[in-house]
């Protein structure tokens, strides 16, 4: 099976997932880490670095649990661009858009 490249975008998500993941452990050992997490130190190491942009989900799960880190804290981190989230940046661009204003249909005319 050939493995696509990954995006720049993603690239720089996981690079975003490591960062936290070292913030997060801060003075705690990779080694102890992993092996609380029941992961290899190797994939931890490669996960913190960027190498693995797209780690599985329970290995995450696993590692977010080990450090205390809620799911929901690492989603947003890994989807921020710019410092921005994106959620914000799609609400954003929905509040510029010109809304198309509501019309009745003919049959409905009270």
């Amino acid at each position: 099976m050939v493995r696509l490249p990954l995006t720049p975008a993603e690239v720089a998500r996981g690079q975003r997932l490591g960062a936290l993941l070292r913030r997060a452990r801060g003075c705690r050992s990779m080694l102890e880490v992993a092996l609380a997490a029941h992961i290899s130190p190797e994939t931890l190491r490669k996960i913190e670095s960027g190498r693995v942009a797209t780690p599985a989900f329970p290995t995450i799960a696993a590692i977010a649990d080990t450090l205390g880190l809620s799911l929901d804290a690492v989603w947003a981190e890994m989807n921020r661009v710019d410092g921005v989230d994106r959620v914000d940046r799609v609400e954003a661009a929905v509040d510029e858009e010109s809304v198309l204003p509501v019309t009745r249909h003919p049959s409905l005319a009270v």
